[in-house]
């Protein structure tokens, strides 16, 4: 066990956890993009798809939240370091066929550390506000699939998910 947490960044020698120190990393450009989908009900997706839900625009109040969301992230997860983002983008695909929204949020700085959180944040919380938005037309809602689809930048180079 300790072998693994001597490659877990946050973790000291005995397992205690720290915020990690980029002092020494070099600043590049780094960009990451997730992922997240809602799965609704019919009803649901038409009042998405026609822009009729009560509560407004389903699609551009979670965008704004999702955008929101990036910006606070180091306020929301303990370790995460706050970062001076020069890009948050969330788009939606709408599936039809399978009544969901797919989320896609694209996160980009210039800095010492990475926006995979970020990305992941600004994807789950716009997913979120789609659910919030719509929960009186379907409780049943399931939100699923929040997930890094791609990074680049930085000393770990890039990945892309399959």
């Amino acid at each position: 066990m300790a072998e693994s947490k001597s490659k877990l960044t946050h973790f000291t020698e005995d397992g205690a956890a720290r915020m990690v120190d980029v002092s020494g990393k070099d600043v590049t450009e780094r960009i990451a993009i997730a992922g997240a989908r809602v799965s609704m009900s019919a009803e649901a997706f038409t009042h998405v798809k026609a822009g009729t839900a009560k509560k407004g625009d389903v699609l551009g109040t979670a965008r704004l939240a999702g955008i929101m969301a990036a910006k606070k992230t180091s306020n929301l997860i303990p370790l995460c370091h706050p970062l001076p983002l020069s890009k948050v983008e969330v788009d939606f695909d709408l599936d039809g066929a399978a009544n969901a929204v797919d989320v896609r949020a694209t996160v980009q700085v210039t800095a010492k550390t990475g926006v995979e959180m970020e990305a992941l944040t600004a994807a789950a919380v716009a997913a979120l506000t789609i659910y919030d938005m719509l929960k009186a037309v379907d409780k049943a809602m399931v939100i699923g699939g929040i997930r890094l689809l791609k990074k680049d930048g930085g000393r770990s180079g890039p990945y892309e998910a399959d």
